[in-house]
């Protein structure tokens, strides 16, 4: 099989069951389960076997020739290979857990139809050799993912999909005016590591302006404060949703995309020179500090897991503008793990909803004895994202620690020490309210949806899994068989840092 047509087979594996998803009847909800976890397990198989080549030496690049200097142009290099993997394992868990938490529910054929759309532009961000093509699945990812979020109708969901629509669309034009003035001034070549605008002739002026409008239109996803404002309001969304733009889409591609500018656009230590390092640096500490106390005085629980969110992907920002190598493995790492970790506990909280009708922070108290195993995968997310040794918050925090030291920024190591006390802040009262308080007399809707275990099998397995790789992915770390040996090889032959 010809190698150039692997990115396309990865695309293809989850935009063609979309498409056909869309004709298939509410009622056909066996045909469309099957189509859903086959799709998905395809993808899986298929970025496996391509990470196995990436491994071996092997090259995976697509190009179609459109203008004179403008290429729609697929590659699937080391760093793709990780945003890919993370998409496909957790785009099966996801979609596992959406099939049971919609299955009484309206208008699935349209939901799952977007979502496997949603993936398939999430690959796309992931394999885009050049900024043109990032930008078109960039744009694409924002049009596949507001019907999820509009998904129940309700004037709340649209509402936010307005909110969502203004912010992503208006920072899409921003990202796209940036890609225009930078092809103007030195074309669009593609994705290099070290980067290819440190060796024109162009103005600094023009170059900060580039970067400034690139950040913009990469901050919104991002949720880079102050930016961020769309984030929280999309919580409305069913919880599959919240889970999929929270762990591996909306933000983790706007996240992405600046490690594709910094590292590959502009390279890093020319970014660093021109003080553009510092920029990105100053911007990801306030978010990290921002996100995490906006968390403390969140009384819901999805809003509460939402600022978070929008502390926790800017350590993806932060290791990458510390301009060093062991920065750089902390904020790429983070990419796996907060995907991990976030994703647990998003669908944790979506089973609180869905079996006892649980939203607020205040009704938490004594859910682990009614739900003990979500309330265990619930913990390990959450002590994870605190930091907790072994698990794989505290690989990421430990990098990110070493790349400031290494970078001598002390005062990043400070961000990094009150992140962390607010991060238990936040966090550790829900755990004490949930194993220690007592339970109330009634749930707001205690159902029991399944005979066997707390809940619907399908809600329950994903969170499991996914709890026990926040585990394994911090006590297996050291192998290089796991994502931080990935990364450490990515950073080492890609980066050359």
């Amino acid at each position: 099989m010809s190698q150039s047509i692997w990115p396309w087979l990865v695309l293809m594996t989850s935009a063609l069951p979309g498409l056909v998803i869309f004709f298939i009847p509410e009622t056909r909800r066996t045909l469309r389960s099957l189509l859903n976890v086959g799709a998905a397990l395809v993808k899986l198989q298929l970025v496996g076997l391509l990470l196995l080549g990436l491994y071996a030496g092997e090259s995976y690049h697509w190009q179609l020739p459109l203008l004179p200097g403008l290429t729609l142009s697929l590659k699937v290099d080391a760093l793709a290979g990780l945003f890919l993997i993370l998409s496909a394992v957790l785009w099966l868990l996801t979609t596992l857990y959406a099939i049971g938490y919609l299955e009484h529910s309206p208008h699935r054929s349209r939901f799952f139809g977007f979502f496997s759309l949603c993936v398939s532009a999430t690959a796309g961000v992931a394999m885009s050799a050049n900024l043109f093509t990032f930008v078109v699945f960039y744009e694409l990812l924002t049009l596949a993912t507001w019907p999820l979020v509009v998904h129940r109708g309700t004037p709340q969901a649209l509402a936010a999909g307005r909110v969502y629509l203004r912010y992503t669309l208006v920072s899409g034009s921003v990202l796209l005016l940036g890609a225009v003035t930078l092809h103007a001034l030195v074309g669009t070549p593609e994705f290099v590591p070290g980067g290819y605008v440190s060796d024109a002739d162009v103005a600094q002026v023009w170059l900060w302006a580039v970067f400034v409008l690139l950040l913009i239109g990469l901050g919104v996803k991002a949720a880079l404060v102050p930016l961020h404002g769309w984030l929280p309001r999309a919580m409305v969304a069913p919880a599959p949703v919240s889970a999929l733009l929270h762990a591996v889409a909306v933000v983790k591609a706007g996240a992405f995309g600046i490690v594709r500018v910094m590292f590959e656009v502009f390279g890093i230590e020319f970014a660093a020179d021109l003080g553009m390092a510092d920029l990105l640096l100053g911007l990801a500490a306030l978010t990290i500090v921002y996100g995490s106390w906006r968390a403390l005085f969140e009384s819901d629980l999805k809003k509460r897991l939402a600022f978070s969110t929008v502390s926790q992907v800017s350590y993806v920002a932060l290791g990458v503008a510390l301009a060093g190598p062991l920065g750089a493995i902390g904020g790429l790492i983070h990419i796996v793990h907060q995907g991990v970790m976030k994703i647990t506990l998003f669908l944790a909280a979506g089973n609180y909803a869905e079996t006892l009708g649980v939203h607020k922070v205040s009704e938490l108290s004594g859910v682990g004895r009614r739900m003990p195993w979500t309330t265990a995968a619930f913990t390990l997310g959450a002590l994870g994202m605190i930091g907790f040794p072994p698990l794989a918050g505290f690989v990421s925090k430990w990098y990110l620690g070493l790349g400031a030291w290494e970078a001598e920024a002390n005062w990043v190591l400070a961000v990094l020490l009150v992140s962390g006390l607010l991060n238990a802040a936040y966090f550790l009262p829900l755990l004490y309210r949930a194993w220690f308080e007592s339970p109330p007399a009634q749930w707001p809707q205690a159902q029991r949806l399944s005979r066997v275990f707390e809940t619907h099998a399908l809600l329950l397995f994903p969170p499991l899994v996914t709890a026990s790789l926040v585990v394994l992915l911090g006590v297996l770390a050291g192998l290089n068989v796991t994502s931080l040996g990935w990364v450490q090889w990515l950073v080492k032959r890609e980066f050359a840092l």
